[in-house]
């Protein structure tokens, strides 16, 4: 029996608990699939229906293929999603000792609902830098405490009678996890000496680290005919998975399909593994090069090129009507998202628009568009920024939420079902 679109979600958000576990778990779904892994560092030699992935720094990764009868005159087919999610990183040395109780010191990363991480189990994952043979190559290690070992407990309402009025949460005092009751333990090294334990390394062979605190709690339908999906990190695993489908599923012969894991997105897009840098760019020169191909026919190739830009919209919100576009406001399970601006802080455009409309037309897949209210903004995605770089058209979609950037999200399952099969249709059609 294979799994529908819901399950393979969920199965995914349970493994994807950090940018870096993000692109092991796809990078294990593009293999299982056929797909060859390159190095940056290696030279390539690709062939037409030939199936790639690359990983770029641990947390950006990209996958091709290219069709069997690829000619350099056809156009490039990207779709890019983020593989970061809001939350909350561990500072270094973080061991804070409280009365009798030992915390760790965080510091929020993105745009975080802070009350909807309180009193929740939670867990840490990430990278460890440990060391290697020489100074110049230690050794990266991916590691997940796999269940709960944190919590950010509130406080009584007893304690604080006007807390249903609305308070503000202090990020630094208010918001640390507590880790274990400090009676006999040594708070300086705590964290490190289980994340020594947890690696199987001695403690003074831990150089630095990257780590997130995550929701622990998985993902599940919800609802009396279980229409809903609530879980965590749905911004942007839904992104991230329908992309992944749609490439190995596409049926393009002609052309190149890109696939596209960027990071970092959730605090700007301003780094080496994200969409405000030229890695995009110099990826498609390699590509198109290890074709046999050359710059000039890629500037030439761009003219026609697209690319989805895939990430979360509101949907409108039952009890926040009042917050929503008048005559644009796209509900859970009506199908996935067209994202438009006018500021282009979603890069859409009517020619893309319409090349979208057509394809879920003609499959019968259902869509709805989304505006911000005129007096109000909204998030901005990596589609603006990537299309700046490399100017091709460009459409920002995605699936509808409520709760976004709360450590619990809700969506809506049919929209799962609609942006797969879009994507599908997007790497398939000729």
């Amino acid at each position: 029996m294979t799994m529908n679109e819901i399950e393979r979600l969920l199965t995914f958000t349970k493994e994807a608990v950090s940018p870096f576990h993000t692109v092991e778990a796809a990078g294990k779904l593009l293999e299982e699939k056929g797909f060859s892994p390159l190095s940056w560092k290696e030279e390539w030699s690709l062939n037409p229906g030939g199936k790639y992935y690359l990983v770029h720094h641990g947390s950006a990764l990209f996958a091709f293929t290219i069709g069997k009868d690829a000619k350099k005159e056809q156009e490039i087919r990207m779709a890019a999603a983020h593989g970061d999610f809001p939350g909350f990183r561990i500072k270094p040395d973080p061991d804070m000792k409280a009365e009798a109780y030992i915390r760790l010191n965080t510091e929020p990363y993105g745009g975080v609902n802070l009350a909807s991480w309180l009193d929740r189990p939670l867990s840490a994952a990430g990278r460890v830098a440990v060391r290697g043979k020489d100074a110049f190559h230690p050794e990266m290690r991916l590691v997940d405490f796999e269940k709960p070992v944190l919590t950010i407990p509130n406080i009584a309402i007893h304690l604080d009678r006007e807390m249903n009025k609305g308070r503000e949460l202090n990020r630094q005092t208010q918001m640390l996890p507590l880790a274990a009751m400090g009676t006999g333990v040594e708070e300086k090294g705590f964290f490190k000496k289980y994340l020594a334990k947890k690696l199987d390394v001695a403690e003074e062979d831990i150089l630095e680290y990257e780590m997130n605190i995550y929701n622990a709690d998985p993902g599940e339908l919800i609802g009396f005919e279980e229409e809903f999906v609530s879980g965590p990190r749905l911004d942007d695993l839904t992104g991230v998975l329908a992309i992944l489908e749609g490439l190995w599923d596409g049926e393009r012969t002609g052309g190149i399909n890109l696939g596209i894991v960027f990071d970092h997105e959730e605090i700007g897009s301003s780094t080496k593994q994200e969409a405000g840098s030229t890695l995009l760019l110099l990826l498609l020169e390699r590509i198109v090069t290890a074709l046999g191909w050359d710059r000039m026919d890629l500037l030439r190739m761009l003219e026609d090129t697209m690319l989805l830009s895939v990430d979360v919209a509101h949907g409108v919100h039952p009890n926040y009507q009042e917050k929503a576009d008048p005559t644009n406001h796209p509900v859970l399970n009506g199908g996935f998202c067209i994202k438009e601006a006018s500021s282009q802080s979603y890069a859409t455009d009517s020619e893309a628009i319409a090349v979208v409309q057509a394809l879920c037309e003609e499959e019968k897949i259902p869509y709805q568009k989304f505006v911000n209210r005129s007096d109000g903004t909204g998030g901005g995605t990596l589609g603006a920024i990537a299309s700046a770089l490399v100017p091709v058209r460009t459409i920002d979609i995605g699936v509808p939420l409520l709760a976004m950037h709360s450590s619990r999200e809700l969506m809506g399952k049919k929209d799962m079902k609609a942006l797969t099969s879009f994507i599908r249709t997007f790497f398939s059609a000729e």
